[in-house]
């Protein structure tokens, strides 16, 4: 049976809004206005605010050849919550604008709104507010994630304390071979035919399809007391976010490349690929997991969470910033990755 398509046009833009928003529900005390008024309104009870925004283009950011739509809908929140985790707070509004062609149906739109609720809904957030508007061609998606932290409990990239440990949550470099996988399986395609083989490689595409904040590492900080010295979500790959560190810091670092943590399905992988695990996870971006430093003091608390691996620790700015490979050598680390010394 042939699958029924709205065309955007019978609606219009206000209707599409009303369309996609219907089911939209409030979680949170703070947000006192929604979506249906010219403005949301937003009571923080004497909290600060946390504000953060994101932009997502077809063709930069994405590619809709691989990418299902419900999943790119997730995956908008998602990034952006990271990075409101990385400040040590907790989200609990977004606004999402999106950009659409008319090769893009309501059901499409449907589709993707669906993965944007997902993910409300699995980290407690509200959609607030947005716009819809069209685009010549592609889709392009713009959301802003607002969230609330006690005074003063906020974490930024620039205090790190010469000494402390420099420590990262989950798994690294997974993202880029699911990346890797999927754009070699659209090259096939495009040349063959051929249904994609995806060698059952579930946990690194959903890496990159299906991310996930951690939330479970902001509320492991609260339950503990641990505050943090600083803290940086990876995006961009380990290396830069160090670099970030150490530069708004003013500090040097050593990382021991045996600390780095990477899953063995991402290892084994990479090795197929003949590509360096420990380069893919430095340089490979888009794991979205939380990268922070605490004081020596706090070992004792980090050390027995599975989910934080300790990496390294910060060192003064002129003893630069260095790896140290498991054959004991030592190299400068750079923000383009680094090569595995043969």
């Amino acid at each position: 049976m042939a699958e029924t398509r709205t065309e955007i046009a019978t609606l219009g833009e206000f209707g599409l809004i009303d369309h996609l928003t219907k089911n939209n529900e409030i979680k949170n005390a703070s947000s006192i206005v929604s979506i249906g008024d010219d403005a949301a309104v937003i009571d923080h009870y004497g909290r600060q605010t946390v504000i953060t925004t994101d932009m997502l283009v077809e063709g930069i950011h994405f590619d809709l050849m691989y990418t299902p739509l419900k999943h790119l809908g997730y995956k908008s929140v998602v990034v952006n919550l990271s990075d409101i985790y990385a400040m040590n707070a907790t989200p609990t509004q977004i606004t999402l604008s999106i950009a659409f062609s008319n090769r893009f149906s309501v059901e499409a739109l449907d589709e993707f709104y669906e993965g944007v609720y997902a993910a409300c809904e699995k980290y407690g957030v509200d959609l607030v507010g947005g716009d819809t508007t069209s685009s010549q061609k592609g889709f392009i998606i713009s959301v802003t994630a607002i969230g609330e932290v006690a005074p003063d409990k906020y974490v930024k990239r620039s205090t790190a304390q010469k000494g402390d440990l420099l420590c990262v949550s989950g798994y690294l470099g997974g993202a880029f071979l699911g990346l890797t996988i999927l754009e070699r399986e659209k090259k096939i395609f495009a040349e063959t035919g051929a249904q994609p083989d995806l060698e059952n490689q579930a946990f690194i595409v959903g890496r990159l399809l299906k991310p996930e904040a951690r939330k479970d590492i902001v509320e492991f900080f609260n339950d503990t007391e641990i505050m943090p010295t600083s803290m940086i979500d990876i995006s961009d790959g380990l290396s830069s976010e160090i670099l970030h560190i150490c530069k708004q810091s003013n500090l040097g670092c050593v990382l021991y490349e045996d600390k780095i943590p990477v899953h063995e399905d991402a290892r084994q992988f990479a090795y197929k690929l003949e590509l360096d695990p420990t380069a893919c996870a430095l340089s490979g971006g888009e794991d979205y997991e939380l990268l922070f430093t605490v004081a020596q003091a706090d070992y004792d608390k980090v050390k027995p969470n599975d989910n934080i691996s300790i990496i390294g620790y910060m060192a003064a700015a002129d003893e630069g910033k260095h790896i140290i490979t498991r054959g004991g050598n030592r190299h400068e680390l750079v923000a383009q990755g680094w090569n595995h010394a043969k």
